[in-house]
């Protein structure tokens, strides 16, 4: 019997496949030609993958019959030190025949004996690639050999490599399966792109093992790169065991799909990648529903791009040919999903719109923390709250901070006292990066909005960086697109202690329009500097004064209390006493019973 999805396939061609199971296999072989020739035949003539799994007796267990780029693999018993003595064939009607990253991940879920693919196109077979289990520091991961000719898969002894490999497997205690990420990051941009995607990968917990770079003045439509440079990061995989590709921009649905068939691993992009890292560091509510959102919207145009694998379950009447019923399926949950996401992000904006007024009701002067990702906004907010935050805030965490790319993603607010005893709302947002999403620009919309509407930006710059400047250019892009380019602005030029006053005085110069302090938010120098830089730089509407108010007026004290800040009250023997921060509205309704203006 043909398992897996012969819908639409004739009876004949049914029953050529069936003839496979009277086939046998000389155990020390892997297949026979006889066998090759009917499969390669059926698959090129049906253009769908057929599989072909074989015990160790020779002994054919199962046929498949699947799509134009999955099939099913058989049921296998996967035994404690020891391969479950099944041999899969299969073929790629691409004509690709090297394995991709589905095929080497059942090779090692399975212990398969080994795992063949058989490249068929216009009647042609373009090669075979062969993948076998391997022991690695007592860690399972996945051997490749090939592309190969036919007379060398004819002859190939399996047998030797199987027993060596049990006999491995027996001399160790725990057999642990291989789960690290090793990616080949790939780039036309610059060195230094490179090197901000490798400290995102790591950020991913993925460990870089090699760099591709190619100057190109136009972008392949169809492979991103040239063909050429495809075949050779194909070979740089096999080389360095790299299990993920990662491309330094954004690639369409084909684009991947073109370049995984190629490589034969998984291909992402910076995109992917920095979405990814978002979806982990995500902590509340509003994070994780931005993120998600974030996803989605880059995930819905791509989906028509990745091909028939979303056709699994594909067929019915009233569709043209597997998967267009699942496509529009996944497209419809996928909208419907934006929406309730999009509605719950708007009933989350406005209640930081509320709370955004009520502090600018008690006349908060508003300062927010931009800069780049890891430049030090978290440790630096963290320190002025412990050098400034009043008593009763004390009790309050610390945000997360770490030396890594988006350590934190939730925004969050903290009043602060300044030494003129003038209180601050200081807001810690989230970095910014070059080549940032649009999709997350968008998605953290509300959350961005905290430096539309501060009263003072302060820019944190990783003064030991050897991108800084790249780094304020990119900073300085995103504000532009918020439109918060032209706020009040202090640049804090962060971790100087790394480096020489040559390069302090290159940044100084490079940022000479705004006031420059010079910091070390690890090191705690100059702080008290930039504190005072901020406390001259607010330009807050509010004013502070002396009220002296009978106490036949009472409720214009209680009106005092509940639209100003109040820091001292004093009660006098012709009424009360209050130094007070107001507002215009305020001031000129107490205008009468003022005693001091400051």
């Amino acid at each position: 019997m043909v398992l897996g999805n012969s819908e639409g396939v004739r009876t004949s061609i049914l029953k050529e496949l069936e003839k496979i199971y009277d086939m046998e296999v000389p155990k020390s072989n892997i297949i026979t030609f006889e066998i090759i020739k009917l499969m390669s035949e059926i698959s090129n003539f049906i253009d769908r993958e057929i599989s072909v799994a074989i015990n160790r007796k020779g002994k054919v267990v199962s046929v498949s019959i699947g799509d134009s780029t999955t099939v099913e693999m058989p049921l296998v018993d996967v035994r404690d030190k020891k391969l479950s003595g099944i041999k899969v064939i299969h073929t790629h009607p691409n004509g690709n025949p090297k394995l991709s990253a589905v095929d080497m991940s059942a090779l090692l879920k399975l212990r398969l004996d080994c795992i063949v693919s058989i490249g068929v196109l216009d009647k042609n077979i373009t090669g075979f690639c062969l993948g076998f289990c391997s022991i690695e520091n007592d860690i399972l991961t996945s051997e490749e050999i090939g592309p190969i000719k036919l007379e060398e898969i004819l002859e190939f002894n399996y047998l030797n490599k199987v027993d060596y490999l049990e006999d491995a497997l027996k001399k160790i205690d725990e057999v642990k399966e291989e789960n690290v990420e090793r990616a080949i990051l790939v780039g036309v941009d610059s060195e230094e792109s490179i090197k901000e995607l490798s400290e995102l990968a790591k950020s991913c917990n993925v460990e870089p093992v090699a760099n591709v770079m190619q100057k190109r003045d136009k972008i392949d439509s169809a492979y991103y790169i040239g063909k050429g440079k495809v075949d050779e990061i194909a070979l740089l995989r096999q080389v360095k065991r790299a299990n993920v590709v990662i491309f330094d921009d954004e690639l369409s649905g084909s684009q991947v799909r073109n370049l995984e068939e190629n490589i034969g691993v998984k291909v992402i992009d910076r995109t992917t990648l920095i979405l990814d890292i978002f979806a982990r560091r995500a902590k509340s509510k509003e994070a994780k529903i931005q993120v998600e959102l974030a996803q989605l919207k880059y995930r819905i145009p791509r989906l028509q791009g990745l091909g028939s694998v979303l056709s699994r379950t594909g067929g019915g009447i009233g569709t043209r040919g597997p998967g267009e019923k699942k496509l529009e399926t996944d497209k419809r949950h996928i909208r419907e999903r934006l929406y309730d996401l999009e509605k719950e992000l708007k009933r989350i904006s406005k209640t930081r719109e509320i709370q955004r007024e009520k502090r600018n009701s008690g006349n908060l002067p508003q300062v927010s923390l931009v800069g780049y990702t890891n430049a030090g906004k978290s440790t630096l907010r963290n320190l002025i709250c412990e050098i400034a935050a009043p008593k009763e805030y004390s009790s309050k965490e610390s945000v997360f901070e770490a030396n890594m790319l988006f350590a934190t993603l939730d925004v969050t607010t903290r009043a602060i006292r300044l030494k003129n005893n003038r209180l601050v709302a200081l807001t810690d947002t989230v970095g910014f990066i070059r080549k940032l999403p649009h999709s997350l620009v968008e998605s953290f919309k509300s959350t961005l909005e905290e430096t539309i509407y501060a009263d003072l930006l302060i820019h944190v710059i990783d003064s030991s960086s050897e991108t800084a400047i790249a780094q304020i250019n990119a900073v300085n892009s995103v504000l532009e697109e918020l439109g918060a380019i032209n706020k009040n602005m202090i640049v804090a030029l962060n971790k100087i202690d790394k480096v020489t006053d040559e390069r302090i005085n290159e940044l100084r110069s490079y940022c000479a329009e705004y006031d420059v302090v010079e910091i070390s938010a690890k090191e705690k120098i100059n702080i008290n500097e930039l504190l005072s830089e901020i406390e001259a730089k607010i330009s807050s509407k509010a004013k502070e004064v002396e009220y002296l108010i009978p106490y036949d007026n009472q409720k214009l004290v209680a009106y005092i209390h509940k639209n100003s800040n109040v820091e001292v009250e004093e009660f006098k023997e012709n009424g009360t006493y209050l130094k007070v921060i107001v507002d215009e509205k305020t001031y000129n309704k107490c205008k009468e019973y003022m005693i001091g203006d400051f």
